[in-house]
């Protein structure tokens, strides 16, 4: 085989920081490789709250800087993908017995200052955390707080009599594992080349040039060559330091487990809860999926591989506990229908409590020869101004390389406006009138304008080819396969999509037949009972990370 020119630029890592940066580089005309040792988001970045949010909570540790950053960044992000994120509206109810929690400078501060407070949170100091909330992102598109009488409005209902008073704010739901998907193929679109179960075997500095060594899925070897690397390893950016690199450091991440439970529904309107547990911790309960509701996330220190985090039975009763304090009826292990759990890898910062460390990112730039960066910690919400801070800091070696361009250019598919989500489903709906008004709004909110790429000539459903259940079909999974590099079922049915909620574990089981009878050989024995996948019962617990 030819040996190839190096790149540019090589990243390690295909979550969404990975992927964040090889979109902006290749943008910038740059030539850029991305390796991911199994699918695209398979950890931390599909295991989020998915939530682009300013981080209310994170005004209590004085990380205005980052609110900040992340509040303005909301907006610019929900231009550019009105398919896959959106706005919602958060529900905090507060009574008259909510405490202090006493682990925070706020906290500590107002305690001292204020005694005669004794250990209260009043409502004014609420409201004057959303007060900055509202005001230090320059908002635009999303409404503001507003008070909210639980006794009149019907967000009150589901929850417990005591609670009368609450603010509404705004903040944004993203689908993450989407989102990661949508940043690659647009790199890929851009010149990229994207490899999935791909992993780095190692990688040796020379003179001028990174020689990476690489283990594809099917046993076969490569290397290649790069004038820079990128270390976007999540969890992992501390290990592939030390072993596929070899390089010796002080810098060290923090792993934090979260873990979220998935319930039936337990409301019926579409507005979000946020709840302040005695503990100082939070969690939020959000419509899901149209029939569920997710709660979550925990704060948990996480000892070895990330990739066998789980939600624990006590991180279940927790949660569980966490929502009957404020819903009427009481949250039981018996209303779960699915855990996801995993790994947040944050830069350890010397924080007491993994609830205090910091979700601000740090990127170490090593110059000891062929450029390194190394991308520790960081949040969904700030991913592309990451991705920017990432190419400021590599720019200098690549003089060629052209300006910022990300903010807010659309992701593929999400070339339509915010508002016009009903608009598209339409239009779907009149073009391919076989479409219930369930599957066409599923198809805008996943692909959005490639909605009608995916149906192309379709005239009737059976033109899509096989219909697995819960509406997916030959033609969706041909679609996730050839172009946002699927290869298994549970890469379609738990990360580019959520149907696993709803197929039969038969219908999986189908599915993974014809993705291995798809491949034929081009997959090797892993690869193939991967692909065939295992029955999933009706409460399944996910490994993978969350942020």
């Amino acid at each position: 085989m030819a040996e190839t020119a190096p790149y540019d630029i090589f990243v390690i890592g295909g979550g969404i920081n990975g992927c964040g940066i090889a979109r902006d580089a290749s943008g910038r005309g740059l030539s850029v490789a991305l390796a991911e040792a199994g699918d695209l988001a398979r950890a931390t970045s599909s295991s989020s709250t998915k939530l682009f949010h300013g981080g209310l909570r994170y005004l209590e540790f004085f990380e205005f800087r980052l609110v900040r950053e992340a509040l303005i960044e909301r907006e610019t992000l929900l231009r550019a993908m009105p398919h896959i994120a959106w706005p919602m509206r958060f529900v905090l109810p507060f009574h008259e017995d909510m405490r202090f929690d006493s682990t925070t400078p706020t906290s500590r501060l107002l305690a001292m200052v204020m005694p005669w407070l004794k250990g209260r949170r009043p409502a004014w100091l609420i409201r004057l955390g959303l007060f900055l909330y509202d005001n230090m992102g320059g908002r635009k598109i999303l409404p503001p707080t507003r008070a909210v009488d639980l006794a009149r409005d019907p967000v009150g209902a589901p929850l417990q009599a005591r609670f009368t008073r609450a603010y509404a704010y705004s903040d944004v739901w993203v689908e993450d594992s989407r989102l990661v998907a949508l940043n690659a193929r647009d790199a890929q679109m851009r010149g990229a080349r994207i490899m999935t179960r791909c992993k780095v075997v190692s990688a040796e500095r020379g003179a001028q040039l990174w020689s990476v060594q690489l283990e594809h899925a099917d046993g076969s070897r490569e290397t290649v060559r790069a004038r820079g690397l990128v270390n976007a390893g999540g969890p992992w950016v501390g290990r592939i330091i030390g072993e596929q690199l070899g390089i010796a450091s002080h810098e060290r991440v923090r792993l934090v487990r979260g873990s979220h439970i998935v319930t039936r529904r337990l409301f019926d309107h579409d507005k979000c809860y946020f709840f302040q547990g005695k503990d100082g911790r939070i969690i939020f309960a959000i419509p899901y999926e149209r029939d569920f509701t997710l709660i979550g996330t925990t704060d948990q220190e996480h000892e070895g591989d990330p990739s066998q985090a789980h939600c624990t039975p006590e991180e279940q009763d927790y949660l569980c506990a966490f929502a009957s304090e404020y819903f009427e009826k009481p949250v039981t292990r018996e209303d779960i229908v699915w855990t996801y759990s995993g790994v947040r890898p944050l830069y350890d910062d010397g924080a007491k409590s993994a609830t205090a460390a910091t979700r601000d990112y740090v990127l170490s730039l090593d110059t000891n020869g062929p450029v390194l960066l190394n991308v520790f910690g960081g949040k969904i919400t700030t991913y592309r101004k990451l991705a920017e801070a990432a190419m400021r800091k590599l720019v200098a070696h690549y003089p060629k390389a052209g300006p910022a361009w990300t903010a807010g250019v659309a992701l593929p598919g999400g070339d339509f406006p915010v508002d016009g989500v009903a608009a598209l489903t339409e239009r779907l709906r009149a073009q391919y009138p076989f479409l219930t008004p369930d599957w066409a709004l599923r198809l805008v909110r996943a692909y959005g304008t490639d909605a009608f790429n995916l149906l192309g000539e379709a005239q009737k459903r059976e033109d899509l080819g096989r219909d697995y259940g819960a509406t997916l079909t030959d033609a969706e999974i041909d679609w996730l396969v050839t172009r946002e590099f699927a290869v298994s079922a549970d890469d379609i049915l738990w990360r580019r999509t959520k149907l696993g909620l709803r197929l039969e574990p038969d219908a999986i089981a189908e599915i993974g037949k014809a993705l291995v009878a798809r491949s034929g050989a081009a997959i090797d024995n892993r690869a193939a009972a991967e692909q065939a996948g295992t029955p999933v019962p009706k409460k399944k617990n996910r490994k993978g990370g969350a942020t």
